[in-house]
């Protein structure tokens, strides 16, 4: 169970890191949409798990690699947003959520059953 400051930590992560990738996105990783969908914060705030959503691109992973390789210059500038929020800025690591794809293709998955009529019909 999170604990309060951990949510609140990660909120102000979310908030502030998505203001950094509107920022310095377009230089690391080009046309791709990226959004964080997801901040978990370990007990400690030693660790923040950023998961992040890619659109606009086929090339998911490699922009999370991209996302991962500048981590440093990302994390400087998450720094000077949150510095006045929390004591100690966390270590980030960010992963790639696919909720929204999977969420997609079991919808498609769906809709093909029910226009073969495997799906059962309600009385």
């Amino acid at each position: 169970m999170e604990s309060k400051r951990q949510k609140q930590t990660a909120e102000v992560i979310r908030r502030h890191f998505g203001n950094v990738l509107l920022d310095q996105g377009s230089y690391i990783y080009g046309e791709a949409f990226v959004t964080i969908t997801k901040v978990q914060v370990t007990p400690d705030i030693s660790l923040a798990k950023i998961y992040l959503s890619v659109f606009n691109t086929n090339d998911k992973e490699g922009v999370i690699e991209k996302i991962r390789e500048n981590v440093s210059t990302l994390k400087r500038d998450l720094g000077h947003r949150i510095r006045k929020h929390v004591r100690r800025i966390p270590q980030i690591s960010f992963y790639n959520d696919d909720t929204l794809d999977e969420m997609y293709r079991l919808n498609q998955l769906f809709d093909k059953l029910y226009d073969q009529d495997q799906m059962g019909q309600e009385e």
